[in-house]
Parts: structure tokens; C-alpha cells; sequence
């Protein structure tokens, strides 16, 4: 596994969120981490299937255009009475006419889930996939995930995305019902992040 020697990691992301959160985890190794908007990179499009295919186009796109190490991330949900969708169409099901709307996405989750028959419990889990590119064309993939069930109706209002339908492992509250330090210590991303930490920078 190649190890990031680096003074500046790009971050192939316009979420300013995500990029605070990556900001933080890296603080302990000296790293300098820019975002893709302050290097006035556009989104690619992303045309793969799988949530690696496609943080790998995001990763290895913004480390050929500026030259340096880019990382970015694909994630979802997948639940397993739906053979695994959304998947990596997570964030599409709750495009609309006015912008993203992941209450409307929910809504289809469960309408979908009613129409197979499927039995409770509907379990699924949340998947992050963080890709680390160098702009040689080398890359290391560190796979996250953690594993639930989706309830219906939906239960708190914290965290975002599909977090009030689910329930994760162990837990009888929802994403949307948990203390945000509690969930980013269990979650998809922390998982994945853990696993680049422990292979390119510990």
C-alpha cells in the first residue's frame, strides 16, 4: 500500500461539510487539504454502477487536472428487498423539480419495499467507498460500511439524507434520532476512514 507523503491532499468535493470533516480527520498529520471548488474543478459525471467505479472517476479526474493527490468518496444505501438500490443512485431518488428532496426519496424507499412484500425486517446498510488518487494514475481503495435495517415511518430529524429510516445494528434509535458524535464514530465513513488513516498516513 503506498503511503501519502505529501504536504497537500485535494479533496474532490463542493460539499463544504465533507470537506471541514476530512479537514479535521487529517489535522494530526500535518496535511493541507483544499477543496475542489477552490480549484474551480467541475463535477465529473458519474457513469459507473458501483460506488468504487465511481469515486475513483471523481478522484483520478481531480488529480489529473491540478497534479496533486485527490480523495473522494461514493456512498449509499443499499437494501437488500430491493437488490441493493438505490445504491449508487442514492442521491438521485431524491432529485426533483426543485432540487433534492430526500424526504420524497424515503417515501419511494418504503413504497418500493410495500410493493416486493418483503418482510420485516428490511435490512440494509450504508456504504462509503473512499478512493485516494495520485496524479501517476496510482490508487488506493478503502471500502466502509454499517449494517441495519430501514423502518418506516421515519424517526428524527438530525443527521440528513435517508439517516430517519435507519436503524443501525445494536441500536433501537435512528441516524436521525442520534447524537451526531454517536454516529460518526459508527458510521460508513468512519469505518472507510479508519481504514485510509490505518494505510496511508498512520
Amino acid at each position: 500500500m503506498r503511503r501519502f507523503e505529501c504536504d497537500t491532499l485535494l479533496v474532490a468535493t463542493h460539499n463544504a461539510g465533507k470537506l471541514e470533516e476530512i479537514r479535521t480527520l487529517l489535522k494530526p498529520f500535518g496535511v493541507t487539504v483544499i477543496g475542489a471548488a477552490e480549484q474551480n474543478l467541475p463535477e465529473p459525471e458519474e457513469t459507473e454502477t458501483t460506488f468504487v467505479g465511481n469515486a475513483r472517476i471523481k478522484a483520478h479526474a481531480a488529480a489529473r487536472a491540478t497534479g496533486l493527490p485527490a480523495l473522494s468518496d461514493d456512498s449509499g444505501i443499499e437494501i437488500d428487498a430491493l437488490e441493493g438500490r438505490p445504491g449508487v443512485w442514492t442521491a438521485d431518488w431524491a432529485e426533483t423539480g426543485s432540487g433534492r428532496d430526500f424526504g420524497v426519496a424515503m417515501s419511494r424507499a418504503h413504497e418500493e419495499l410495500l410493493h416486493t412484500g418483503a418482510p420485516q425486517p428490511w435490512k440494509a446498510r450504508f456504504c462509503c467507498t473512499l478512493v485516494l488518487a495520485w496524479p501517476d494514475g496510482h490508487d488506493e481503495v478503502f471500502p466502509g460500511k454499517v449494517d441495519g435495517r430501514v423502518v418506516w415511518p421515519t424517526r428524527g430529524n438530525q443527521g440528513h439524507g435517508y439517516d430517519p429510516m435507519f436503524q443501525p445494528d445494536g441500536y433501537d434509535v435512528t441516524f436521525g434520532e442520534m447524537d451526531s458524535a454517536e454516529k460518526n464514530r459508527i458510521s460508513h465513513r468512519a469505518d472507510a476512514f479508519a481504514k485510509l488513516v490505518n494505510g496511508c498516513f498512520d
